[in-house]
């Protein structure tokens, strides 16, 4: 749940679960801190070794394309 205003306390939020391409432990790191400074991201959890990610969001303050866009911002391939 978001400290600073509750989001999440009564669901509504969405987790995706999907591979990415391109990791490396540093970029891994900087993504992680990038999508956890985005309105509306709760959670970010990557595994770098095999491009594992997965994300809890509110859909209602950040959208999935916003999230996508970050990705290819750093030269990642998300498949969803």
């Amino acid at each position: 749940m978001c400290k600073e205003c509750g989001c999440g306390a009564t669901g509504g939020n969405t987790r995706l679960q999907f591979t990415v391409e391109g990791y490396t432990e540093d970029s891994a790191k900087k993504m992680e801190k990038k999508l956890l400074g985005m309105a509306g991201v709760l959670y970010v959890h990557i595994h770098a070794h095999d491009g594992e990610t997965t994300i809890d969001y509110a859909p209602a303050k950040t959208k999935l394309t916003e999230i996508m866009n970050a990705f290819s911002e750093e030269g990642l391939t998300a498949n969803l």
